[in-house]
């Protein structure tokens, strides 16, 4: 190897680091949004009802709507705007729902709290596209790891989206969790800051330079590759939102719980789903993506059996620290399948489908 190709990797590594860096942080700000919302969304609309308590998820099921509306956002903003300002556009969408959110508390209005989580999955659905974005700025052997280490921001917001909970919870008594919601404005705002420091790669017009023509999607979508990984990514998802999304609820009005162990319970389920990063991307480098799926994939059966043996404390917890860490190695190696599956400058209608396709299953 030349010592100008060597050179050239080298700035290339060291632009990508810079990036993964910036995403990774606003990764973890946006992503203590999950928290908060599975933390207390289901108790918040639970006192917003009337004697009809069965719609108290309603709301949590408003955000994975929105979730799989800003997979398809996303892609159109970062057509138009380029991925930057696409991004900035998701937070300011996040930061909006949080306020929406919090009027709706105060106002006691249930329709109006449910459609804030609208918005803050739509904003959620913007930040998932961040861990390609991480991907298709670094070069091919170091995209695994990119991955990994924007999931492992996802340690950041364990801890600090159900410390943002047990903090602010208080703040505007008597009404509960309305502070949580508004604290989602600064975090979104510290988030659109490291964005605008981001310089990602126009891998558009690299593909124009070399003459590397645009391959159908239908093409792209049907190889094996592809599909394995969307297959993968999809099991890995709706197991783990399912689950997250109940335990709150089951924990506090099914078993008596207090909404403190509840929220605990999700800080160590959010820990165990993003703490894994750190090692994930060298566990692929040397055992291989598939091994790793399948690992997380088994983790994830274990996990349910855990939770069909009973309903003390520890059944829960023990379930959803499982529940992370199977939906990390699943989620991570899935994404790096995926990731590999298409040329960079094919990344933006690919990743817009698969992320529809993940989302709204």
């Amino acid at each position: 190897m030349s010592t100008g190709t060597v050179e050239g990797l080298e700035r290339e590594l060291s632009a990508a680091r810079r990036n993964v860096f910036l995403l990774t942080f606003a990764q973890a700000l946006l992503a203590s949004a999950g928290p908060i919302v599975f933390s207390v969304g289901g108790l918040a609309g639970y006192n917003l009802l009337g004697q009809d308590k069965s719609l108290a998820t309603a709301p949590l099921t408003g955000f994975n709507i929105g979730v799989a509306l800003g997979a398809v956002l996303v892609a159109i903003a970062a057509r138009m705007l380029g991925r930057t300002y696409g991004f900035v556009v998701g937070a300011l969408v996040g930061a909006g729902g949080g306020l929406l959110a919090a009027i709706a508390l105060l106002r006691g209005d249930f329709w109006l709290f449910a459609l804030g989580f609208v918005l803050v999955g739509i904003s959620s659905g913007f930040a998932q596209k961040i861990r390609f974005a991480a991907a298709d700025a670094s070069p091919s052997f170091y995209k695994p790891r990119a991955i990994s280490w924007i999931l492992a921001g996802g340690v950041i917001s364990a801890v600090l989206g159900p410390q943002v909970v047990i903090l602010t919870k208080d703040l505007f008594e008597p009404v509960l969790f309305a502070g949580a919601f508004v604290a989602l404005v600064p975090l979104c705002g510290a988030a659109i800051v490291l964005f605008l420091f981001l310089r990602l790669p126009d891998h558009k017009a690299a593909g124009a330079a070399t003459g590397q023509s645009v391959r159908p999607l239908r093409e792209i979508v049907l190889t094996q590759r592809f599909l394995t990984g969307m297959v993968c990514g999809i099991s890995s998802y709706a197991l783990m939102t399912f689950m997250m999304t109940g335990a709150p609820l089951a924990m506090v009005i099914g078993c008596g719980f207090s909404p403190e162990l509840a929220t605990l319970g999700i800080q160590w389920h959010v820990l165990a789903m993003f703490a894994p990063s750190f090692v994930t991307g060298m566990l692929i480098q040397r055992f291989g993506t598939e091994k790793v799926v399948a690992a997380g994939l088994v983790i994830l059966m274990a996990c349910a059996g855990i939770a069909h043996m009973g309903i003390a404390l520890w059944n829960f917890w023990g379930a959803l620290i499982l529940l992370g860490i199977g939906w990390n190695f699943g989620f991570i190696g899935a994404t790096a399948i995926v990731a590999s599956s298409y040329r960079p400058h094919e990344a933006d209608k690919v990743q817009g489908f698969h992320d529809i396709i993940l989302f709204g299953a």
